[in-house]
């Protein structure tokens, strides 16, 4: 599998996730969208990668973007497969183990399906997620998990059963239904049924744990199960490069379905972060813009500079720079 282009400097590179989403309402959002900045930027750069692929994959664009700008690979040098990309390994003190993160959730049952809120939603203390994280600790443990506490709505989970384990991202189920987003592994069979069995526990632990009175006491949703992410081993240890900048506001709204409030966010973000790789560019500092939606990400640049590139630049400006929505409806 050829590796995609490298791309420049981390300081220089600007990864915007959900710069386009593929709910209708965004898509019938995009052309109120006004943004001088980015139409502007686009107008300087060039196409130099475009991953495209659609919305069903477990590792959405943003986050295989990311993984290649930080030079997240495998040990022959070759990009993660679909939901294969170990994030929880390459942050964590022994990368070689099997690793992945635990995130509680609340599961809404519906007429039809079942939908997920993870916790950065739930409004969950730490005093409440110590003690479900305290309650579910030792039934991992009986299964070979070694369950560390990292914050409110992320745990850290180690332990054999989490190796070859393909996990959609919380990015691509949050609010959705996640009948077809559970953990699979066709190299691990036992480690995905295990897993699953583990959530199942879960559901029933936190059903009947105080938390769960307390929370509804308080009308919060209750902490009814967990999810599995970023799960897998590095053969390795990982020399990574710096993370590009990340604006998380079109992320946040975009989580949410509230597109009146995304498109603020693009608005916000035009005048700020894409003015400023624009004065960047216009300096003449190389630069690196990659714009993700739910299907595909592409990257431009300023450089190389060559002769090919500047007439690519001279003959698109002749013939005028499209509207940025057009470029976003693409992703």
């Amino acid at each position: 599998m050829p590796v995609p282009p490298t791309a420049s400097e981390p300081s220089s590179h600007l990864l915007v996730p959900f710069a386009s989403a593929s709910d209708p309402a965004c898509r019938a959002a995009l052309p109120g969208l006004v943004l001088p900045q980015l139409t502007a930027l686009l107008g300087e750069l060039i196409p130099v990668y475009t991953d495209a692929g659609d919305d069903h994959s477990l590792s959405p664009p943003h986050e295989r973007a990311l993984a290649q700008a930080i030079g997240l690979l495998r040990a022959d040098g070759c990009p993660f497969g679909d939901g294969l990309i170990p994030w929880a390994a390459a942050e964590g003190a022994q990368p070689d183990r099997p690793q992945a993160w635990f995130t509680p959730c609340h599961f809404q049952v519906g007429m039809e399906q079942v939908t997920l809120l993870p916790g950065d939603q739930l409004d969950l203390a730490d005093g409440h997620a110590r003690a479900l994280f305290d309650a579910l600790a030792p039934y991992c443990a009986e299964d070979g998990i070694v369950l560390s506490y990292t914050s409110a709505a992320r745990w850290h989970a180690q332990g054999e059963p989490l190796r070859d384990i393909a996990c959609a991202s919380l990015d691509r189920v949050g609010g959705r239904s996640v009948e077809a987003w559970m953990a699979e592994s066709a190299a691990n069979p036992s480690g995905g049924r295990l897993l699953k069995r583990l959530q199942s526990e879960a559901q029933m632990l936190f059903y009947s744990h105080p938390v769960h009175d307390a929370r509804e006491v308080a009308r919060l949703h209750p902490v009814n199960g967990f999810w599995v992410s970023g799960a897998g081993a590095l053969g390795h240890p990982p020399a990574l490069r710096p993370r590009p900048t990340m604006p998380d506001g079109l992320r946040h709204a975009a989580l949410k379905a509230d597109w009146p409030a995304w498109q603020r966010a693009w608005t916000a973000l035009d005048a700020n972060e894409i003015a400023q790789w624009r004065a960047r560019a216009r300096r003449g500092e190389p630069i690196t813009l990659t714009l993700c939606g739910e299907r595909t990400a592409q990257r431009f640049t300023n450089a190389p500079q060559g002769t090919g590139a500047r007439l690519g630049r001279m003959f698109k400006n002749l013939l005028g720079q499209p509207p940025a929505w057009k470029t976003l409806e693409t992703l």
